[in-house]
């Protein structure tokens, strides 16, 4: 399979020249890149070239490349995931798209595959990627008042707000997190001969 995936690579560097930025085959699965301007043209071409046939998208995710090598990325911050597949060429095809600036912003792919409609309003929720022309880009798995976006790296652990309910308000009312953060140690058992002792009389060996 990795040599019909590393032809498959060449038909599209072939095909798509300048518009793809890197082509490869890792473990059996094939990536191409391709910048944020080709998007759309690129996506319609896999879906309906015969050599791609991508009549489907299985899944849309963001990606937070924030200190990402230990800080030596120097590429946009944020990135886009499409996973592909074409059920009459038995083939899945990833196509990757990087995007920056705050929010970052991406052409909607509603328009080639429309089963990418909560997908992408997943990123959005989870990532804050804005899909330009997404008829209904709203939050799908936090509350509509939520704050921030969750998947994001430097999103805080205990979050920004809390909800709670509010018998006077009868409503439920956001407040400023109330929980203090902690610090956990790992725990170590030290090289004690009370240790040693009890593992030999249950008959437990070390090592």
């Amino acid at each position: 399979m990795s040599e019909y995936y590393k032809n498959l690579a060449s038909k599209i560097r072939d095909r798509f020249g300048h518009a793809v930025s890197d082509c490869h085959v890792a473990y059996g699965e094939l990536t191409l890149v391709v910048d944020k301007v080709d998007l759309i043209d690129v996506a319609t071409a896999l879906r309906d070239e015969a050599d791609f046939a991508c009549e489907e998208v299985m899944d849309v995710c963001g990606v937070d490349y924030l200190d990402f090598g230990n800080g030596a990325w120097e590429g946009p911050r944020f990135a886009v995931a499409y996973q592909l597949i074409s059920l009459k060429n038995n083939h899945r095809i990833r196509l990757k798209v990087f995007v920056d600036g705050e929010p970052p912003i991406l052409d909607s792919v509603i328009g080639v595959w429309a089963g990418a409609n909560w997908y992408e309003r997943e990123a959005f929720d989870l990532y804050g990627i804005v899909f330009a022309g997404h008829p209904d880009l709203r939050r799908i798995l936090t509350d509509y008042g939520f704050i921030g976006h969750p998947f994001r790296k430097d999103f805080p652990l205990s979050g920004n707000v809390e909800m709670r309910y509010d018998p006077e308000q009868q409503r439920v009312i956001y407040e400023p997190v109330s929980i203090e953060l902690r610090i956990n140690q790992p725990r170590t058992i030290p090289d004690d001969h009370r240790y040693a002792n009890r593992h030999k009389d249950e008959g437990v060996v070390d090592g």
